[in-house]
């Protein structure tokens, strides 16, 4: 899909992945809105790309259908979504304290897994009303969630967050086999470590000891590294269906 001239939404735009995102098909002529959390810095963003910043908290999943629909309606259209809002905590399954906080679980799920799953919905139903970008392919859109590679190598204390992010990258293939017929693909991305967030300007001596697995490069990821991944995914058709590591080569051990 030709990035120019397409209408894109970028959930947690507001910093991180999702700026990065932004920003860069931005300036590869795309009409970009910017969804986050009130206080965030998406207004800021939205401006910086001449777009518009809509407040959302993703777990209020009648809130964001809302709220996707009137961005929607301020674009004109819907081609490209990614959704890079999440996080976790830290906690086992046993601990000192007894079983794992039940709804602790849920709500790392419901942020990360069921957000996920309803703004692809959403997206989706969008981008079936596109008139395909061209008789050969007859694609109308692109859906990009963000996993983890904690998906695949779950760390001690990250059990709700490793379900999460699993469910994420378990339901590429079958999305994309639910909207192939409407010629919407459906992908994600599952980062290793990123300067994003809390890891943002740590010490050197920290990100090198968080990366030591890594085969290459012994790194945090990049923002822009993600940003490119993604344009990567819009641009080429054939890729589709999949969760695709960003990592360096890198294995999480135990813990």
């Amino acid at each position: 899909m030709d990035i120019n001239g397409k209408k894109v939404i970028v959930i947690g735009g507001a910093s991180g992945m999702g700026r990065a995102s932004a920003e860069l098909l931005a300036d590869k002529g795309a009409d970009v809105a910017i969804l986050d959390r009130e206080g965030s810095d998406g207004k800021a963003v939205a401006e910086a790309v001449k777009g518009k910043f809509y407040p959302v908290d993703v777990t209020d999943f009648a809130g964001t259908e809302a709220t996707i629909d009137e961005a929607v309606k301020d674009l004109g259209g819907l081609h490209v979504v990614i959704t890079t809002a999440g996080g976790g905590i830290g906690e086992r399954t046993l601990g000192k304290q007894g079983p794992h906080d039940l709804d602790n679980f849920r709500k790392v799920v419901d942020l990360n897994l069921i957000a996920s799953f309803n703004i692809s919905r959403l997206a989706a139903a969008h981008m079936a009303k596109n008139e395909p970008e061209d008789d050969e392919t007859g694609e109308r859109g692109v859906i990009i969630n963000t996993a983890s590679i904690a998906a695949f190598e779950g760390q001690i204390g990250q059990v709700a967050y490793t379900a999460a992010k699993a469910g994420i990258a378990g339901m590429c293939l079958t999305m994309a086999r639910d909207l192939g017929s409407l010629g919407i693909r459906a992908l994600a991305i599952a980062p290793s470590l990123f300067a994003t967030g809390l890891t943002k300007g740590i010490p050197d001596e920290f990100a090198s000891a968080l990366t030591k697995d890594a085969a290459f490069p012994k790194r945090l990821g990049k923002p822009e590294e993600y940003a490119k991944l993604a344009a990567a995914i819009i641009d080429n058709p054939m890729l589709n269906g999949q969760c695709l590591r960003l990592d360096a080569g890198q294995r999480f051990a135990p813990k």
